[in-house]
């Protein structure tokens, strides 16, 4: 799931841990999925379009970090850069790579292909990055 269809997503819904779990999804999105078929079949869909793109998925404390940050990924291409480093890292073997896209730093899964936290030009200072096993400068 790319960063916009999350962010697009994110306030349809809830998504809580332990029991009971509740969800906010509109009435006409389940009666979308009813129409086309079973859970099964809603769920390859999704994966199918998940490899169609190609793209790096963002997780929950990255998603968080790109909004406290004011990091903004729809300008530029910053997002196609992010992929391109990824590639690289992969085609290079590399498991847990930093990307560093102009002023903006994303530690990344390359094995799962998820953004883990991203820092900002004002955050880098002073850091020091752990558990990565290659840095890609795009």
């Amino acid at each position: 799931m790319l960063i916009s269809e999350y962010l697009a997503l994110r306030n349809q819904i809830s998504v809580t841990t332990g029991n009971p779990v509740s969800t906010n999804i509109p009435s006409t999105a389940v009666q979308d999925a009813a129409q086309e078929g079973s859970f099964a079949a809603a769920l390859q869909e999704k994966l199918a379009e998940k490899q169609q793109t190609g793209g790096v998925e963002f997780s929950r404390h990255a998603i968080q970090r790109l909004e406290q940050r004011s990091i903004d990924l729809a300008s530029g291409d910053t997002l196609e850069r992010l992929n391109r480093g990824v590639e690289i890292a992969a085609d290079k073997g590399s498991n847990e790579t930093l990307v560093l896209v102009d002023q903006t730093a994303f530690v990344v899964s390359v094995k799962n292909n998820k953004v883990i936290t991203t820092l900002s030009n004002e955050d880098l200072r002073g850091n020091i990055f752990t558990n990565i096993d290659s840095t890609v400068i795009i």
